[in-house]
């Protein structure tokens, strides 16, 4: 890899690590579920690194890559559990790695690969909570991207990054700090990703293919999502949603929805949003997001869900409308709480 000599900071001992890859030859990796680009650029980054090291990789996930994130698999090396890649075939192999969730229920079928492996495993994240994986965790909640953390792996064991490698983990950078304007960002942040300019990485390049190819079907999903919009709390909450009609009426697809709620919190004076998307009935994730001291993954903890203080999510098994009266019900009482309030009465709870 170009650039300084100097090693990248870190707060995790990889000695452990690195010594389960020195004892070991044949590993397989996975991540979360709808998986984003932080979890497949680790993934293929991961891959990468091992296979440098002489060692082979195969990274399965739950389910497929989605569609908008495939041009960094050009080889289509990512499997799918029982779609492309039969449970039986999942054998034999020495050490299990997961990336970028340590929460077993983000896992989806993979969940079964991973409690019936009987070698040793490793978790690589930056999420807070969700520590539910019996493996050896290597984690540090303060790192604004699981890539990041794969790249300290790579100096740490004196791996050159490849253009492929760096061009994985600059999306998985970018994308899981908005571009850079989310407050995980740090000097680290930028001294990571100029070693990944460096070594390949073309920013230009990847910012057209995660933000400028965006299909018709998309634009007019998108157009539904703002026209729902909803301001809650003097205009400090914003929320919306996407019913199972939106996606029939445009023929989107639920991977259409990823960054949407992020429009929200443009408008002036909102400090968080709410998205509620109708993945099927009685099936509804939720995304929320903060710009103030609101700390939604608490909000999202107290359904089941996760994530980190200013970027969370939830899975809800309930109708949409009642989805929607919990979870808000929940963020208004919190913001009810912040001492960003202007009144007593400025997020009272009420039916949605």
């Amino acid at each position: 890899m170009s650039g300084s000599s100097t090693q990248l900071p870190t707060t995790i001992d990889w000695r452990p690590l690195a010594e389960l890859i020195a004892s070991c030859r044949r590993f397989l990796i996975t991540s979360h579920c709808r998986a984003d680009c932080d979890a497949l650029g680790s993934e293929l980054a991961l891959a990468g690194v091992l296979e440098a090291l002489g060692k082979t990789a195969t990274i399965v996930n739950g389910d497929p890559v989605p569609e908008h994130i495939a041009f960094l698999d050009p080889d289509r090396r990512v499997g799918c559990l029982d779609r492309t890649t039969p449970l039986e075939t999942l054998r034999g192999y020495d050490a299990l790695l997961v990336v970028d969730t340590s929460a077993r229920g983000q896992l989806g079928p993979m969940a079964v690969v991973f409690d019936a492996f009987a070698g040793p495993r490793a978790v690589i994240d930056h999420h807070v909570g969700g520590d539910e994986l019996e493996a050896l965790l290597l984690k540090d909640e303060r790192a604004e991207a699981t890539g990041r953390l794969i790249l300290e792996l790579a100096e740490h064991l004196s791996v050159d990054v490849t253009p492929a490698m760096a061009r994985a983990l600059f999306a998985a950078i970018a994308t899981d700090t908005g571009w850079f304007r989310f407050s995980s960002v740090t000097e680290q942040t930028f001294l990571a990703l100029s070693r990944l300019v460096a070594a390949g990485a073309n920013p230009p390049e990847l910012f057209s293919q995660l933000f400028e190819q965006h299909s018709l079907a998309r634009i007019h999903l998108r157009g539904r999502i703002l026209s729902h919009v909803t301001p809650e709390c003097d205009g400090r909450l914003m929320w919306t949603y996407v019913s199972e009609a939106d996606f029939a009426a445009t023929q989107a697809r639920s991977t259409d929805t990823e960054d949407a709620i992020n429009a929200l919190l443009t408008v002036s004076g909102a400090e968080a949003a709410a998205l509620f998307v109708e993945l099927e009935p009685g099936l509804v994730k939720v995304s929320l997001r903060s710009r103030s001291d609101l700390d939604v993954r608490a909000v999202a903890e107290r359904f089941g869900g996760g994530g980190h203080r200013a970027a969370a999510g939830i899975s809800l098994r309930a109708p949409r409308e009642d989805a929607e009266r919990q979870v808000l019900d929940a963020l208004r009482a919190a913001m009810k709480r912040s001492p960003l309030a202007t009144t007593e009465s400025s997020c009272l709870t009420r039916p949605t």
